[in-house]
């Protein structure tokens, strides 16, 4: 009987798949903190382009209630809750399959955005827009966007999580769909009158910079030891 082969530990995400993600977070920094910088400053370019897409897409103060409530059902997957939500059977599914490292970094990814994303609020310090006055009443601060950041969290989460179990065909149609949902959630936040351009764009780079970051940290993008494993090929 041969003796077994000692145990190794499992390899690295490839270095090409670490390259490409840490081109992505810097991309996004660069996005999230060049924005920051333009609302801190007042940077007259940006806060009339704010104001101006902003403006266009308001859906008004006298939107019917069909339209108001169409809104609201729009925006929330870029709440908290509707996050937990959808990752609660996949987080049983990792506790099943006794997957702690990929647990915790799922754990503090889809946790950790929301009170990130608040701190960051309370640095910039910018003031919702002034035409707010469709229903909605918010005292928090404006830029960078919770529900924008929440959604690119859900979504980054969601495909690096899934990434390793789908197929060749099904990746483009998942990043597609999954950009398309980002993209509708940020423009809900300015048809609803309660973000600016900005606070979309950098809630979008804040989430999906970091949601990467943690990947990177923990090691669990595909291939790496806290990634879900492959889907096994009948033989």
């Amino acid at each position: 009987m041969e003796p077994a082969a000692p145990a190794t530990a499992p390899p690295p995400a490839p270095r090409r798949t670490r390259r490409r993600v840490q081109a992505a977070i810097g991309a996004g920094l660069a996005v999230l903190v060049a924005l920051g910088a333009g609302v801190l400053t007042g940077l007259a370019p940006q806060v009339r382009l704010d104001d101006a897409v902003s403006r266009s897409l308001y859906a008004g103060d006298d939107r019917t209630a069909l339209v108001g409530g169409l809104l609201e059902v729009l925006t929330t997957p870029g709440t908290t809750w509707f996050r937990v939500l959808v990752f609660l059977p996949a987080l049983v599914w990792l506790v099943r399959r006794r997957l702690w490292r990929t647990l915790l970094w799922v754990v503090v990814a889809i946790g950790a955005v929301g009170p990130l994303t608040t701190a960051l609020k309370e640095f910039v310090g910018r003031a919702r827009p002034a035409f707010e006055n469709g229903g909605l009443t918010y005292e928090s601060l404006s830029y960078p966007s919770g529900h924008s950041s929440g959604i690119a969290t859900l979504v980054t989460v969601g495909l690096v999580l899934a990434w390793p179990r789908l197929t060749a065909r099904a990746r483009p149609v998942a990043v597609v769909a999954g950009v398309a949902l980002a993209v509708l959630v940020g423009l809900t936040r300015m048809w609803l009158g309660v973000h600016f351009l900005s606070d979309v764009l950098g809630g979008l780079a804040l989430g999906t910079v970091w949601s990467l970051a943690v990947a990177l940290v923990a090691r669990g993008l595909p291939g790496g030891p806290a990634a879900v494993p492959p889907r096994e090929v009948p033989r």
